[in-house]
C-alpha cells in the first residue's frame, strides 16, 4: 500500500477498532505562572475571541500569552496606582496619621485602576 501524504511527511498511525487513527499531540508548551489578569483574559478569549483562543491553543502559544499579558496588565496596574495616588497627594504621612482615610482612598485608586486595566487590556 502506497504511503499517505501523513505518513511522508513522518506522521503515525495507530490501530483501534479495526480503524487506523493518526497520532497528533500539542507541541509542548513551557508552562509559565498566570496570574488573576491573565486568567481574566483567558477567559475573554474563550468566550468571545473564539479563533484567536483556537490558534493560541493549537499552536502552543496559549500559556506564554496569556503569561506575557498578565505581565503587562501588573506593570500598568502598579504604575497607574502609584502615579495616582502621588497625584491626589496619597502619602506615608498620611498613612500613619489616618490609616482609614488611606485605606479607602487607595481602595478607591485600586478600584479605578482596575476599571482601566480591564478596559485597555483584558477586555479589549
Amino acid at each position: 500500500m502506497a504511503k499517505t501524504i501523513f505518513e511522508e511527511i513522518g506522521g503515525t498511525y495507530h490501530e483501534e477498532n479495526g480503524y487506523l487513527i493518526p497520532d497528533l499531540s500539542l507541541l509542548p508548551e513551557e508552562e509559565k505562572p498566570i496570574g488573576i489578569w491573565g486568567q481574566r483574559h483567558l477567559r475573554y478569549i474563550k468566550e468571545h475571541k473564539r479563533m484567536v483562543y483556537i490558534n493560541l491553543l493549537t499552536s502552543s502559544k496559549l500559556n506564554s500569552y496569556l503569561a506575557d499579558m498578565n505581565e503587562q496588565a501588573e506593570e500598568l496596574f502598579f504604575r497607574l496606582v502609584k502615579q495616582l495616588a502621588e497625584k491626589e497627594g496619597i502619602t506615608e504621612e498620611l498613612k500613619a496619621g489616618n490609616q482609614m482615610e488611606w485605606v479607602g482612598r487607595m481602595n478607591n485608586i485600586r478600584s479605578r485602576v482596575t476599571e482601566i486595566v480591564n478596559a485597555e487590556l483584558i477586555y479589549a
